[in-house]
């Protein structure tokens, strides 16, 4: 049987309290889904693994990508908003760009977990969300991501990286 981890991933005040810099509204209706998630997770003694954007204030991403400046290490943005956060026991693992695996410790700690399944929630659904569960496929990975739990910038884009999530990384969309 899998051994499956919660990740969720950029939860945070930067991308969910209403006028923040890369604020994605319809991550605030994901917000008791996601809060849901983390509940049975940690009842069930599933690990939680929050994935957070931490950039330095002149990141290479804001001008590369054309974002505004958000999530700035340190800075109230780049936490995770207050219903969501973090417990003792959970883990975080901060990344400066769109994979939660790209230059961080996730792996590892994943294979110290014994994970060999993901479950995903949070925002972006195309970008930081499809990005990680690509890299998280290609390492091996049984990955789902419940469609209620996820939020985009905007629908088209939602869609089309839940339709290749599935089509093509095989992600269990439910």
């Amino acid at each position: 049987m899998a051994r499956e981890t919660l990740l969720v991933i950029d939860m945070l005040n930067d991308f969910i309290v209403e006028g923040a810099p890369l604020e994605v509204p319809e991550a605030r209706r994901i917000v008791p889904y996601v809060k849901n998630e983390i509940e049975k997770a940690r009842a069930a003694a599933v690990p939680v693994v929050y994935l957070t954007d931490s950039h330095a204030p002149d990141d290479v991403e804001f001008k590369k990508f054309n974002w505004p400046p958000h999530a700035v290490k340190g800075t109230p943005g780049a936490m995770v908003v207050r219903e969501l956060a973090p417990l003792e026991g959970d883990h975080v693992v901060e990344k400066t760009t769109y994979s939660g695996f790209y230059g961080t410790g996730l792996d590892a700690l994943l294979e110290r977990l014994g994970a060999t399944a993901l479950r995903l929630v949070g925002c972006v659904t195309h970008i930081c969300v499809m990005f990680t569960a690509s890299e998280a496929v290609l390492r091996g990975y049984e990955v789902s991501v419940p469609v209620e739990g996820v939020a985009g910038l905007d629908a088209r884009d939602h869609e089309a990286a839940l339709r290749i999530m599935r089509n093509v990384l095989g992600v269990k969309i439910v």
